[in-house]
C-alpha cells in the first residue's frame, strides 16, 4: 500500500526544486528500473504490482490502481521506483565528451543520453540552463542509459575555456564534417533547439563543423538536435576507430 506521505513525496519529484531538496528522482517501467538497479544508483523506494527480481528491501507490492495514482505515465508499466541522486563526478580530460548548451526539451535530452550510451560517450556535460536529467520525462526517454552516462551540470563557457582538448561546435555554417579530420580526444558542443549555440560560447569554440544538406531544394532550416548529435557522434567514432 502507498501511504499519503509517499504519494506526496513522489508527486513533488515532478518538480526540480523538490528533486534537489530531497536528492531523489523517479524512474518508471521494468526495463529502466532494472538498468538502474544494476548500476551504482542507490534505490530509495520501489513500488511494483508484481514481485520484482531484486534484493530490494524497500520493495512494496501495490495494486494497478495505486500505481496509476502515483505514476507520471498515462499507461504505467508495472513498477515505479525512487532513486537517490548520486554525487557529481569530476569531468575527465580524455576521450570524446559531448556538451549541451541550453537543451530544453526533455525528450531530446533523454534521446541524447541514449546516443551517448550507444556511441560509448561516458560523459555528457550540460550548461546550467539545460533541462534537468532527473526530470521524469528525461529518465523515461533515456530508457535506462542514464545508468551508464555521467551527467555534469556546470558553467559551460568556463569549462570550454579551461578545456585541455580540442573543442568542436555544431553550426549551420562550418567545415563539412565528412571532410574533417576528427580527433579521438575532443569536446563536441551542441546548441539550443531554436537558437543554436549562444554567442558567448561561439566566441570560445575554435572548430566549427556542419552537417551538409544534400536535398535538391535545401529548404529545411535545420536538423533536430538529437538527430544532429547522432550524425556527428557517428562521424567522430567512425573517423577515430576506422569502423
Amino acid at each position: 500500500m502507498v501511504s499519503k506521505s509517499q504519494i506526496k513525496l513522489i508527486t513533488s519529484l515532478s518538480q526540480k526544486k523538490y528533486r534537489v531538496q530531497h536528492q531523489l528522482f523517479v524512474a518508471e517501467g521494468v526495463k529502466t528500473i532494472q538498468e538502474l538497479l544494476n548500476s551504482s544508483f542507490e534505490l530509495f523506494l520501489l513500488f511494483t504490482t508484481k514481485p520484482f527480481n531484486s534484493d530490494a528491501k524497500t520493495e512494496i507490492l501495490i495494486t494497478e490502481k495505486e500505481l496509476q495514482k502515483i505514476s507520471f505515465q498515462k499507461s504505467p508499466n508495472q513498477a515505479l521506483a525512487v532513486f537517490k541522486i548520486p554525487e557529481p563526478k569530476p569531468v575527465p580530460n580524455d576521450g570524446l565528451i559531448l556538451a549541451l548548451d541550453s537543451i530544453r526539451d526533455p525528450g531530446n535530452l533523454g534521446t541524447i543520453i541514449r546516443l551517448c550510451d550507444w556511441f560509448g560517450v561516458t560523459d555528457l556535460v550540460c550548461s546550467e540552463t539545460t533541462t534537468d536529467c532527473y526530470n521524469p520525462k528525461v529518465v523515461q526517454a533515456s530508457m535506462g542509459s542514464l545508468a551508464r552516462v555521467n551527467l555534469h551540470y556546470l558553467h559551460l563557457e568556463n569549462f570550454i575555456k579551461e578545456a585541455k582538448m580540442p573543442v568542436y561546435g555544431a553550426f549551420m555554417e562550418g567545415e563539412n564534417v565528412y571532410q574533417s579530420r576528427l580527433p579521438e580526444r575532443a569536446i563536441l558542443v551542441m546548441g539550443n533547439e531554436a537558437n543554436g549555440i549562444t554567442n558567448a560560447l561561439q566566441a570560445v569554440i575554435p572548430h566549427k563543423i556542419t552537417i551538409p544538406r544534400f536535398g535538391a531544394i535545401q529548404a529545411t532550416e535545420s536538423l533536430n538536435v538529437a538527430t544532429a548529435a547522432a550524425v556527428l557522434l557517428s562521424e567522430f567514432k567512425r573517423s577515430t576507430t576506422g569502423r
